[in-house]
């Protein structure tokens, strides 16, 4: 992570850019570089000032920020651009089209300041963030929805305990919390996440959570 994290804003309501400007600008280490107010702006003020994080509004008019992320994470000029999308409810079908589109997190626009700003610094340290209300309900109406079907040739090469772990992340779980679920050690944890990202090849704690629905390993829950 930047020693400075350098954050672009973009949402269409003036007054919301101006209340994260105030909460970034004030939190030391980070800086506000620039406010989008639609997708496209983002996109385009994204690619000229490479911020380290996009707070990304997910439904603006013009282009929406699932499409505005789908180009900067298709970028190769933006590569080092992550991006946290913002939703205004604990159900958005928004979301899964977000993380599909390479957002590295989710979290609730009512989200504490202390949890907004933990999970900017999250992101740009290269890690997911995770809304855990968002994330169950997300996987009950993936479960009754039918996106879960599918086989899962890519978790064949997983052990048990990975297979646990996996699915505990796809609800939102921390690492600590997974931790004390399991009985095991944080490094322990630690280790697994790390072993799940490389045989998946996940960039990020938010792509298991993809992995996870739609392999349907979330939505049979823990392996027997």
């Amino acid at each position: 992570m930047a020693e400075t994290v350098r954050v672009l804003i973009a949402d269409d309501q003036a007054l919301l850019r101006g209340s994260f400007r105030l909460l970034v600008d004030a939190t030391p280490g980070m800086r506000t570089v620039g406010e989008a107010g639609d997708g496209a702006a983002a996109v385009e003020l994204a690619r000229e000032l490479k911020p380290d994080v996009v707070l990304m509004d997910l439904r603006m008019p013009g282009m929406d920020g699932v499409a505005a992320t789908r180009h900067i994470r298709s970028d190769a000029t933006m590569s080092g651009v992550r991006v946290l999308a913002l939703t205004m409810f604990d159900m958005d079908d928004y979301v899964y089209p977000a993380l599909r589109a390479g957002a590295s997190g989710f979290l609730l626009k009512d989200a504490s300041p202390a949890e907004l700003v933990a999970g900017i610094r999250i992101v740009a340290d290269g890690d997911g963030v995770l809304a855990p209300t968002v994330t169950r309900r997300l996987l009950a109406d993936l479960s009754h929805g039918g996106e879960t079907n599918r086989p899962a040739p890519r978790l064949i090469g997983l052990t048990k305990r990975e297979q646990e772990v996996l699915v505990l992340i796809a609800n939102g779980l921390s690492n600590a919390e997974i931790s004390a679920r399991l009985v095991i050690s944080l490094p322990t944890v630690k280790t697994h996440v790390s072993s799940l990202l490389a045989k998946l090849t996940a960039r990020d704690r938010a792509q298991l959570v993809v992995i996870a629905y739609e392999s349907g390993l979330a939505e049979r829950g823990m392996p027997g």
